[in-house]
């Protein structure tokens, strides 16, 4: 029965920072449902309710491993119901209890519980001295807490002072002053009254303490204000005796206004003096004079600065890979390699940025990939065209004594980004000039530099700037052009032209559904087949990229328009027999190449900045006195690369079958049409040196071969360049086999799958190899077709719109 007296099973109330101790009151609200049915049941059931604190305030569902041991037993006194998720509780405590299990956590708490008994004091023990020296440090503690406090009632204070019970005066006090919820668990926790008071004095001589340091910080605040109080105080008097003086106009408003944007800058101290400096030389300016307006405007544009604001950068790779997967298609490698930039910065956020630079054709999503990283990182994009930039002034500002000076473009735009650490877009570095005022790319080289930026000086502030936190990506169109010290600053992206069916993808995700928007086509009243897609990027474009592809849509949006407008028809689908009518006659017509067997005429490769092209060979042998011409508007490259070819066949005239005075009686005419195109470049070597061969020899050469590759005096096959525009050029025309040089076998893992899939690559390194796989034996060539050779222009109509004219060749 004794036993039973001492454990119960009773409601819990889980508290969140409050105690409540033995023969006190406390009134509190309460939220949670399990309190609240806590509450009710203990009221029904006329129960106390035992009232422990949780370890964590934060836990809204708690177990037995979130509450303390020890709380209190107490009695509900009254319960006000405020709403109805919320009612108020005046609860009284009777006395310790230990927590030995929580057997129920729904609908309320309940836990078995088992009273604890404080130690017994004999009266003895009261009247020592030693219990009269620990109560009387008590009363000294508590008297100096009360005063420094000043919000204690007076009738807490004259309880504590009558009160001689070291337990009960122990938690009377724990109950009434301000303590951290984990103190007073402490001291709910102790059972013996003597040990109890004595912790209660240690945390009131800290809390004494904290108290003292804050009156002491409050006092220099005080005394702070009443200072630059008293000081702005004189020197409005000042102002109003030197205005009654008529002295007074140096001195306003706008100076302290200046000094105060100033100061609230917390600047370094070298720039804060220099800009106080420059106030200072404004205070002693007349009114009105040229250099006071200087300074004005100089002020002005230095305090315009974002100094202290930086946007809080989002470095994650999967970020920022679902959004340059969403914005572009395509460029894998060039993704990739941007997402490791954002990986090393994950990594090593204090890291100095590398200086990206995307190099690529017109048109291929150079500028629009550096808007998506900047959306990926979450920074402020701040775009610079430095196209036909000529003047140095421009990137470093001018002098700001010179009549309409200004800042330079690069703290114009930071200015304008409102962030130092903005993403900086330097758009066509690659078509600076430079003249007698400067070169502005011997300006960029401490810009780009990431050892050196992080004090730029432009000339117009005068004071350093800090870009170590600007992350640059500039683009170009080549390298050529950019002066290689700044070249060398930039880590080089390469961006390659699209493959058509690139193309037929970016049109489907992103180009057509652009333009419909923007001619107003609702989904599904335009419809253009894969098919289509193709058609027009065959015969109506000629690029790397998709500025014209995505014009050409633009003008099947505005047909389809005139026709929605204008007929009764509600939804319109194109097809390729429509193009014509849509977009005119095919501006770039199939490419003049032979099909067909034949002597001294070989298919060449050639590259172009709008991609890959077949190039024939022509050679023509003539009785005469030996003369080699050459003729198609050729570079010098490719004129030495024909005297190599030719050089080549003389040196292997026997093993060739070829007459070994040949270069004495025979005239070599050779020549590459499309004569108005600008040829170079030495890849077209061995589609020569095979032309001469068949001329001279009569060998045919097989159909539906092209080649490429450089060709040495003694008939080795050297590598080449733009092999993946090349071999799309071949297999837009038809051609199922290209030779190669054994060097460029790597490069195939450049090339489109279906690139790599539809043709058939012979790998070569010697002419022999070349001969052997595009020249018929002489034995064996098929009989002479005696048809005439029909103009591939044959069967189209007369140009509705100029054919576009070819951009420089490189063989």
């Amino acid at each position: 029965m004794e036993e039973e007296l001492k454990t119960m099973n009773i409601p819990v109330l889980a508290l969140r920072g409050l105690t409540v101790f033995p023969h006190m009151s406390l009134t509190f609200d309460v939220e949670r449902k399990i309190s609240i049915a806590a509450l009710e049941r203990a009221m029904e059931a006329d129960q106390d309710v035992f009232l422990v604190t949780q370890r964590e305030i934060g836990v809204n569902a708690p177990a037995e491993k979130n509450l303390y041991a020890v709380g209190t037993i107490s009695h509900i006194v009254q319960v006000l119901r405020l709403s109805n998720t919320s009612v108020r509780c005046v609860v009284e405590g009777r006395s310790r209890a230990r927590l030995r299990r929580l057997w129920q956590t729904e609908p309320f708490l309940q836990a078995n519980v088992e009273l604890l008994e404080e130690t017994p004091v004999s009266d003895a023990f009261l009247a020592s001295p030693r219990t009269e020296a620990l109560l009387r440090q008590t009363y000294n503690l508590f008297t100096d807490y009360a005063q420094q406090a000043g919000s204690l009632p007076e009738e807490v204070v004259t309880t504590v002072m009558d009160g001689r019970d070291p337990g009960y005066l122990a938690d009377y006090i724990a109950q009434n002053i301000a303590l951290r919820y984990t103190d007073k668990q402490e001291i709910l926790e102790e059972l013996s009254p003597f040990i109890r008071l004595r912790k209660m004095n240690a945390f009131l001589a800290r809390e004494n303490n904290v108290l003292g340091f804050e009156r002491e910080m409050e006092g220099k605040i005080r005394e702070q204000l009443v200072r630059s109080q008293r000081e702005q105080i004189l020197r409005t008097q000042i102002r109003v005796l030197q205005n009654e003086l008529g002295e007074g106009d140096e001195i306003d408003d706008e100076l302290q206004n200046y000094r105060d944007r100033i100061e609230a800058l917390h600047l370094e101290e070298e720039t804060e003096k220099h800009l106080l400096k420059e106030v200072t030389k404004l205070s002693k300016q007349p009114f009105g004079s040229a250099e006071g307006a200087v300074i004005r405007n100089y002020l002005d544009v230095c305090l315009e600065m974002p100094w202290n604001e930086t946007t809080r950068e989002r470095v994650s790779v999967d970020a920022a890979r679902k959004v340059l997967e969403k914005d572009h298609f395509g460029l894998e490698k060039v993704k990739e390699r941007i997402l490791e930039t954002i990986a090393v910065r994950q990594m090593n956020p204090e890291g100095k940025g590398q200086i990206l630079c995307l190099v690529g054709p017109p048109g291929v999503g150079k500028t629009s990939i550096a808007i998506s990283v900047a959306k990926a990182l979450n920074r402020k994009l701040a775009r610079l065209s430095l196209g036909g930039v000529r003047d140095e002034a421009d990137i470093r500002g001018h002098r700001k004594t010179y009549i309409g000076a200004m800042p330079g473009r690069i703290i114009e735009a930071i200015s304008r980004s409102g962030s130092m650490n903005p993403l900086m877009l330097l758009d066509e570095i690659d078509k600076l000039g430079s003249d007698y005022r400067g070169d502005p790319a011997a300006a960029l080289l401490e810009v780009l530099d990431s050892e050196q930026n992080g004090s730029f000086r432009d000339h117009f502030l005068e004071i350093p700037v800090d870009l170590s936190q600007v992350m640059f990506i500039t683009t170009a169109n080549t390298t050529d052009t950019i002066p290689r010290p700044l070249l060398d600053r930039m880590e080089v992206i390469q961006l390659g032209s699209y493959t058509d069916e690139e193309k037929v993808q970016i049109a489907k995700r992103h180009l057509l559904p652009k333009q419909m928007a923007e001619h107003g086509l609702k989904k599904g009243t335009l419809r253009v087949g894969d098919d289509v897609l193709r058609a027009i990027i065959r015969d109506y474009t000629r690029e790397s990229g998709v500025r014209q592809l995505e014009r050409r849509l633009a003008a099947v949006c505005r047909k389809a328009d005139m026709r929605l407008l204008t007929g009764t028809v509600k939804r319109i689908t194109v097809i390729e027999k429509e193009l014509p009518k849509l977009l005119n006659c095919q501006p770039f017509p199939p490419a003049l190449h032979t099909e067909r067997e034949e002597i001294g005429v070989v298919n060449g490769l050639a590259w172009t900045e709008a991609g890959g092209e077949i190039l024939e060979v022509e050679v023509n042998v003539m009785e005469g006195s030996g003369k080699l011409e050459l003729t198609g508007n050729l570079g010098d490259v490719m004129k030495e690369s024909a005297q190599a070819a030719l050089s080549c066949l003389r040196s292997r005239a026997e093993v060739l079958g070829i007459e070994q005075d040949f270069y004495k009686t025979k005239d070599i005419h050779v020549h590459f049409p499309e004569g108005a195109v600008p040829k170079d470049g030495p890849s077209a070597g061995i589609a020569v040196t095979t032309a001469m061969l068949s001329a001279l020899t009569g060998r045919k050469i097989r159909a539906g071969v092209a080649m490429t590759g450089e060709v040495t005096l003694r008939g080795r096959v050297l590598a080449i360049g733009g092999l993946k525009e090349k071999t799309m050029a071949a297999l837009r025309n038809g051609i199922g086999t290209v030779l190669i040089p054994a060097d460029n076998i790597r490069d195939l893992e450049d090339i489109d799958q279906t690139v790599r899939a539809a043709l058939h690559f012979v790998p070569v390194s010697t002419v022999d190899q070349v001969f052997a796989a595009a020249l018929y034996p002489a034995a064996d060539a098929p009989a002479q077709q005696e048809t005439p050779h029909e103009s591939p222009l044959a069967a189209f109509a007369p140009a509705g719109e100029p054919a576009a004219v070819k951009t420089r060749l490189s063989l």
